[in-house]
């Protein structure tokens, strides 16, 4: 499965080398969080940094509610939801998420693959890593998972020993954060996985959570180094956002938790020592770094098999300083294990801007409308004017008591006191128009992306018939479904090869329960591995449908049900309705009869059969009753037993076909025992006088 590999002092120097300047290279040459923070701004609505706006939102926490907020109209944020909840319901609506068709012959094959993947999907919560990276694609273009075939271990105490033990082990889907991913940018996204030298990315744990991870290697090394391993420095230019690689963007000042008042957290003091004593020095947090990179071998000084060969490897490197796992990724897909994606991919690579960036220019344009509209309302209530100070005192007329009483000055006594204040005349002439453009420019932001309002649950007046609505969505989600063609080519096809890859190639055998049928289902690796080349693996873009032409499979087996000649006699009408349903996810091997149960009601078919010759016989005369009682015990009742068959152990028991075998009997004794007493009765009678 894996090949963990111990490296030498100098192996280990390249690896920590190469990923200083994988990730030095990317940082130095491209602004990728710079970009990705300007997005994030826009899409959580937190761009106006002005005076006035930091202002007005002080006093209103402050409690001073007549103050008016400027706001950032929401436009980016509504365009990327709908978007996403879009995709989400063509491609992981279904469970499972990714289903498996194949030939009838391997039926049974495909049962197990989808239990496989509908039980990994919910242990490893793939809709939660997939929503968020689709989410991802569509602020960014871009989207990132990580595909890996992982293993759960925990601690097991034998023997006076603790040994770890494997309780779970199958595919992950991770949804990986950009802000601290690292890749080969001198190939597209989308083929990054397949062409791509490095790919990687860093994640922060605490002491806890590190040692957790540690305990989950199957080998490692140097653990002692890397726990008393040097943090690395805090970049100038930041605070907490940066801890080394790893950056914390600073998006939501308001949040409920702040990043940059994090601090630290002492380890030694809660402990009860100090860290000057001796023994392990635990930090406060960990740097760990996944890197994978198509190496040769020889160029690393690692001692492998072919080592000038490219080969496909994977190391966990702590704090930028010391690799404490190091495997040669056997995977038979031979991808890097992270998976790459643009969801508007016009060919341009990087330079293709995201949903985020093509809808932000209506979002700033509607919102300075909005805000001029708030403008307004500020001048009415402001009310600025002219006075004459030496009538009036500023203190007065600035006097924010809209009741108070103006005492104006002597010079002012027996004058007219209109002359002393001049307020500027106040009508806001722009607020229709304001509205308007507003609503234009909603509309250019709704046409830019191809989305109406019916898609947004608006109601839209008009008479139309159904058939006419129905043709107007159809047309509306055509570009929604370019989106999702891409998708399903640069990212979903990709991720649905390495999952059955993985499980093709390392499953074991076990037994797992299926929570949609109920059913408990025996993997076994042998048979699956001899179904390879026939199985696909479905979504909700590329259903089982389009795959079998399930409408012409319908149409096939209504004929043939029809049908009582020739045609109907070559086909197997059984397999053929199991496959259609279950092709369209009716499982229906859970009801499916077993060949001993199948044998049993064959059997009492027959003796049934039997028994109605015989009172077809005894009631036309052929047989006497003795002779009738003679056939039936040559011909004794079949049993379960008999056939190996158990009844209750499926859903379909042989009840219906043995319900009229005892009713049959029956009638026969009664008849026979009926006809018995009237001869007895008949020879005992006294004749007639």
């Amino acid at each position: 499965m894996t090949v963990p590999t111990i490296l030498s002092k100098k192996s280990a120097d390249k690896v920590v080398e190469f990923l200083k300047h994988s990730t030095n290279a990317m940082q130095a040459n491209w602004s990728v969080r710079e970009k990705l923070t300007s997005l994030d701004l826009q899409y959580m609505r937190e761009t106006d940094k002005t005076v006035e706006q930091r202002k007005a939102k002080a006093a209103n926490q402050a409690g001073d509610v007549t103050k008016f907020q400027n706001i950032v109209v929401p436009v980016v944020m509504p365009q990327i939801e709908n978007a996403v909840t879009y995709q989400q319901s063509v491609f992981l609506s279904g469970y499972p998420i990714f289903s498996c068709v194949s030939l009838p012959e391997f039926a049974e094959e495909a049962n197990q693959i989808d239990t496989i993947m509908g039980e990994h999907s919910i242990h490893a919560n793939w809709v939660v890593n997939l929503l968020q990276a689709m989410r991802d694609g569509f602020k960014y273009n871009l989207m990132a998972v990580e595909v890996d075939w992982a293993q759960e271990r925990t601690a097991v105490a034998t023997a006076g020993t603790t040994e770890t033990k494997v309780v779970w082990e199958g595919n992950k889907i991770k949804r990986l954060d950009l802000y601290n991913t690292f890749w080969d940018t001198r190939v597209k996204p989308s083929e990054v996985a397949e062409f791509g030298e490095f790919a990687g990315y860093h994640e922060l744990k605490g002491r806890v959570a590190f040692k957790q991870f540690v305990a989950n290697l199957p080998v490692k090394s140097k653990i002692t180094e890397a726990m008393d391993s040097s943090e690395q420095p805090i970049d100038s230019g930041q605070t907490f956002g940066n801890y080394g690689n790893f950056y914390f963007p600073l998006l939501n000042p308001s949040s409920l938790i702040a990043r940059d008042k994090m601090g630290t957290f002492n380890w030694g003091a809660w402990a009860g020592y100090e860290k000057s004593n001796k023994g392990m020095q635990y930090k406060d947090y960990y740097l760990v770094t996944t890197l994978y990179a198509r190496i040769l071998p020889f160029d690393f000084d690692i001692v492998a098999p072919a080592k000038n060969t490219p080969q496909i490897w994977k190391f966990y490197i702590v704090n930028n300083q010391v690799v404490i796992y190091a495997e040669r990724m056997t995977n038979a897909h031979n991808m890097l294990p992270i998976v790459f994606a643009q969801p508007l991919d016009d060919g341009l690579g990087y330079q293709t801007k995201s949903m985020t960036e093509t809808v932000e220019p209506f979002q700033s344009i509607i919102s300075a409308f909005a805000n001029a509209t708030m403008a307004a309302q500020r001048r009415g209530i402001s009310d600025r004017k002219l006075y004459d100070p030496s009538r009036i005192s500023p203190a007065a007329i600035n006097n924010d008591n809209p009741n108070a009483n103006i005492a104006v000055r002597p010079s002012a006594y027996g004058q007219e006191l209109s002359k002393a204040v001049y307020a500027f005349p106040f009508q806001d002439s722009q607020f229709q128009y304001n509205q308007a453009n507003m609503q234009g420019f909603l509309a250019m932001a709704n046409q830019a992306t191809g989305l109406n309002p019916a898609r947004q649950g608006q109601f839209v007046k008009g008479n139309k018939t159904k058939f006419e609505y129905a043709d107007v969505m159809s047309n509306a989600n055509g570009r929604d479904m370019t989106v999702s063609l891409m998708l399903e080519g640069g990212f979903f096809t990709p991720v649905k090869k390495m999952l059955l890859t993985n499980i093709l190639q390392y499953q074991g055998r076990a037994v797992v329960p299926n929570p949609m049928t109920g059913e408990v289902v025996a993997v076994d690796p042998v048979a699956l591995s001899k179904a390879t080349i026939v199985m696909k693996v479905t979504d909700g873009l590329t259903p089982s449908d389009k795959i079998i032409d399930g409408d012409t499979l319908t149409q096939a087996v209504q004929l043939l049900m029809s049908d009582q000649g020739a045609i109907s006699s070559e086909f197997n009408m059984g397999d053929m309705v199991s496959y259609l349903f279950s092709s369209r996810g009716a499982k229906l091997g859970t009801f499916k009869k077993s060949p001993q149960q199948v044998a049993y009601e064959q059997a009492v078919g027959q003796w049934q059969q039997t028994l109605q010759m015989i009172a077809e016989q005894f009631a036309g005369g052929q047989a006497t009753p003795e002779q009738v009682q003679q056939m039936l015990q040559s011909v004794p009742q079949p049993t379960p037993e008999q056939f190996g068959y158990v009844p209750g152990t499926k859903k379909l028991t042989a009840g219906a076909a043995t319900s009229n075998s005892p009713s049959i009997l029956g009638t026969i004794t009664q008849t026979i025992q009926a006809a018995q007493t009237a001869e007895q009765g008949a020879n005992n009678a006294t004749p007639a006088e």
